[in-house]
């Protein structure tokens, strides 16, 4: 069997790692083991080894139980960490996000789920959730927990999520990862893109994923 990793390129560099929402401080630090398949074509990357999501039980914005290891159904679902009350980068990225999907055929469309977890369970309720993410797109699906249970969560596709100041509004700054993780269906997640993917790279990068044009692990 061929070795797809063969080619790989292993990053130096650091890929989009925290951010520090509502004016933290960002920790840059590189994500481990993320290489990019020359051959593969993908603006995001592949993992040489995916991660492999961790039962989490979360609650989604209807409060029904939500464990991403196993509720998402759809070939791929795009999972991001952050927070609604965050004034840049959460925003930007669930923006692009809704602006790739809308690129997309109808039946390539249908394949696709999005998950916002939120890093900020004190102040993001489900009804907060719910009319965030409606405003980008009515499908999204938004979760939330236990502060402990999301940090375990994030922690399973290498997001870090880190809890710093104290506001003037009683809530927390949060810092986290910025990443956009792609997960399977099977509860594996082989990519992984950054908070600077342009809408159409996405799907353009979507599109080979559902039709099996990319290799994984």
């Amino acid at each position: 069997m061929r070795d797809r990793l063969a080619t790989a390129v292993l990053l130096g560099v650091a890929l989009l790692t925290t951010a520090g929402c509502g004016g933290g401080t960002a920790d840059q630090r590189p994500v481990a083991d993320v290489s990019v398949h020359d051959a593969d074509g993908l603006h995001g990357v592949v993992l040489p080894q995916a991660y492999r999501t961790p039962h989490v039980a979360l609650r989604d914005t209807s409060g029904a139980r939500f464990d991403l290891a196993s509720s998402p159904r759809k070939p791929l679902t795009l999972v991001f960490f952050g927070y609604t009350s965050c004034p840049d980068v959460c925003g930007i990225v669930m923006g692009n996000l809704a602006s790739a999907l809308v690129r997309l055929d109808a039946a390539h469309r249908r394949q696709v789920g999005v998950v916002f977890v939120t890093t900020d369970p004190q102040r993001d309720t489900s009804r907060v959730l719910r009319t965030y993410l409606d405003r980008f797109d009515p499908t999204f699906e938004g979760l939330t927990g236990s502060l402990p249970a999301i940090v375990r969560a994030a922690k399973g596709y290498g997001v870090p999520v880190e809890t710093g100041r104290r506001l003037a509004s009683g809530g927390f700054d949060v810092a986290h990862g910025t990443q956009v993780v792609g997960l399977r269906a099977d509860g594996s997640a082989p990519y992984v893109w950054t908070e600077g993917t342009s809408p159409q790279e996405t799907a353009d990068d979507v599109t080979k994923i559902l039709d099996h044009k990319v290799p994984t692990t």
